[in-house]
């Protein structure tokens, strides 16, 4: 792929939450190592590194937001607040990018920071947006803001293996109960943007959500762009919020192949006495304690060697580790993709919006894991047995390993992805 002039700029702009500002910074370091200058905006609160990213020029804008609200159970609320907060200081930071550079070759924007489509229109500049999660989650968009919802309705009823598979219809119910206004209102916001970027850029390969793509592309009339996954393209960059424990790694080393199961959820779980684990407990993931004051004395004392908890890991080093067997996992997308391309099997206890959604792909549609429906003690041990030790979980793992060797193959020179990527730069630079 031939690189651009130093000279086409790019601005990203970035939300708040760790599951959306890693794939903006990969995004950025694969522009960036195809000839693109990059100007990073972002709200205050959870602000990256910038030593972490030399080549990058950071601008913060306030959002006047507090930790406390981005813990609010309404995951909507921080979303609507951002987007409220931080319209006009975007604008304004974008009106003094275009005056010192004269020219934007694009601002591509996270889908919560929907307000920037409104501004780059207002500019007169080319609007990209970037989906962090599966290309089928924008089927839900429409009918939660009533758009076409005969159309929509009609997806839901096609005979299609896939589509069947997912249960749409069900999870679309899930993710209706109890919606609160803020909800409802960015919800309709989503919809809006879609159908008004001049591209969809979504973080996915097109072999895992084909049939749905297909129908996805009905309903938008932008291009959709699949370029993933994203940490698979990007050079190496440091994106965590939080510090990485890489000590795990030294206790992985002692593990014997595929017999480990990597947990990374707040959850007090309990496991087997004979399964060796790897648990990721973040600092005040756990209500009312600041790290695992909530587990039984002597816990740790009891599991000795058997198994490791730290604060946060280097999740893709894990998954990528020969004693990793099994992904615990709450299904988050970038979780999804990361273990669908190390050929790891996952256990999954989804806990809201499109968690619910990965969780019937993985399960239902790829059949490279299962879930877990509920947490009592003998159902988590059959689980992780079925899993990690009988023939049932021989099958599921030839499966995802069938799946990586596909991504494998999907990421080569020539393969799609390369494809989706140029199409992406012949669109940035169309304008």
């Amino acid at each position: 792929m031939e690189k651009q002039q130093k000279s086409s700029h790019v601005v990203l702009v970035m939300e708040t939450f760790q599951g959306h500002i890693t794939p903006m910074l990969q995004l950025a370091s694969i522009l960036h190592s195809k000839g693109f200058s990059i100007t990073i905006v972002h709200p205050e609160l959870n602000s990256p590194n910038p030593s972490n990213h030399p080549k990058f020029t950071f601008i913060s804008i306030p959002d006047k937001l507090t930790e406390s609200q981005l813990s609010d159970k309404d995951a909507a609320s921080p979303v609507w607040s951002l987007n409220k907060n931080c319209a006009a200081p975007l604008q304004q930071c974008l009106e003094k990018i275009l005056h010192s550079l004269h020219h934007i070759a694009a601002v591509i924007y996270d889908t919560l920071m929907y307000c920037a489509q409104t501004i780059t229109e207002d500019l007169g500049l080319l609007g990209i947006v970037l989906r962090t999660g599966s290309a089928t989650t924008m089927l839900f968009y429409p009918a939660f803001s009533q758009l076409d919802e005969e159309r929509i309705d009609f997806v839901y009823e096609i005979k299609s293996p896939e589509l069947q598979a997912l249960q749409l219809k069900r999870l679309r119910a899930l993710l209706s109960q109890n919606a609160t206004k803020a909800m409802t209102e960015v919800r309709v916001a989503f919809a809006n943007v879609l159908k008004r970027s001049s591209a969809i850029i979504v973080n996915s390969m097109e072999f895992l959500e084909l049939e749905a793509l297909s129908k996805v592309k009905q309903y938008f009339p932008a291009p959709i762009i699949t370029i993933g996954p994203l940490h698979k393209l990007a050079p190496a960059i440091c994106s965590s919020l939080l510090t990485e424990d890489d000590k795990c790694i030294s206790w992985l080393n002692k593990q014997a192949p595929k017999s480990v199961i990597y947990v990374s959820f707040a959850s007090i779980v309990n496991i087997d006495n004979k399964q060796p684990f790897l648990w990721v407990v973040r600092p005040g993931m756990v209500r009312g304690s600041e790290w695992i004051e909530s587990l039984p004395n002597g816990f740790k004392e009891s599991v000795g060697e058997r198994g490791c908890i730290v604060k946060w890991a280097p999740q893709k080093e894990v998954l990528a580790h020969a004693a990793v067997g099994g992904f615990w996992t709450h299904c988050g997308w970038n979780s999804t993709i990361e273990s669908i391309c190390e050929g790891v099997p996952m256990l999954c206890r989804p806990f809201f919006g499109d968690q619910h959604l990965n969780t019937s792909y993985i399960c239902n549609v790829w059949k490279i894991g299962l879930e877990l429906q509920n947490l009592e003690r003998g159902n988590i041990e059959r689980t992780i047995k079925r899993l990690m030790m009988d023939m049932e979980g021989n099958g599921i793992r030839n499966r995802a390993i069938d799946l990586k060797e596909k991504a494998a193959f999907y990421l080569m020179e020539e393969g799609s992805t390369s494809c989706s990527f140029n199409m992406l730069i012949k669109h940035i630079l169309s304008v």
